[in-house]
């Protein structure tokens, strides 16, 4: 891969990083929970990595060509959101020092972000679309190692810029309870707003 083709690809990935969606309504609601911003991310980053790898194995293209398969991807991701997204509204999170539940363990931030990227089928369909276009079949390097690298590239600026926006959200909210509550909220009418939009396509269809 030439440094070109790299920059080029890294562009296109960040304009997709920067747009807020789910990923990003996961994040602002970790950053008002003590601690939760780390493991929130790193289950984010999963479930890109996930993506990754499975594009790269090309089970991607087979799946793709497979409308229940992805038809039931969708479903179970827009679900998930719809879920997160009326829990984040019944519930606004607040930043408050302290919080330790078992209900609020790192393991749970890790898996739930894992599902809110993993079980997106835009980031899967982006990757799908996205990686392929940007590797060389003449480079030394075999294409599968060329999308891992260009996926770990991906992921790298997503734990920049999704980690800024976790600390931020506390750093901005934690004095102000009550903007917290609406942005939480905010960050669940998101959820469910992309959820819709999914089950919505699938209707369609």
């Amino acid at each position: 891969m030439t440094l070109s083709i790299v920059a080029a690809f890294w562009a296109v990935s960040f304009l997709f990083i920067i747009t807020p969606g789910a990923d990003w309504a996961y994040a602002i609601s970790a950053g008002m929970r003590e601690r939760r911003v780390a493991p929130a991310v790193a289950g984010l980053l999963s479930g890109h990595l996930l993506a990754t790898l499975i594009v790269a194995a090309g089970i991607g293209a087979l799946l793709a060509k497979s409308p229940l398969i992805m038809s039931l991807l969708t479903l179970a991701g827009a679900l998930y959101l719809l879920w997160l997204g009326i829990g984040m509204i019944r519930q606004p999170s607040t930043p408050q020092a302290g919080q330790a539940q078992v209900a609020d363990s790192w393991f749970r931030w890790v898996w739930k972000g894992t599902c809110v990227s993993g079980m997106n089928p835009k980031v899967f369909l982006l990757f799908l679309a996205l990686l392929p276009q940007f590797t060389d079949p003449l480079s030394t390097w075999p294409v599968p190692a060329q999308i891992m690298a260009l996926g770990a590239l991906h992921g790298v600026s997503c734990a920049v810029v999704y980690l800024l926006v976790g600390f931020s959200a506390r750093a901005v909210l934690q004095t102000r309870p009550g903007a917290a509550k609406n942005v939480s909220r905010v960050s669940g009418a998101v959820m469910i707003i992309i959820a819709l939009i999914l089950l919505a396509e699938q209707v369609l269809h």
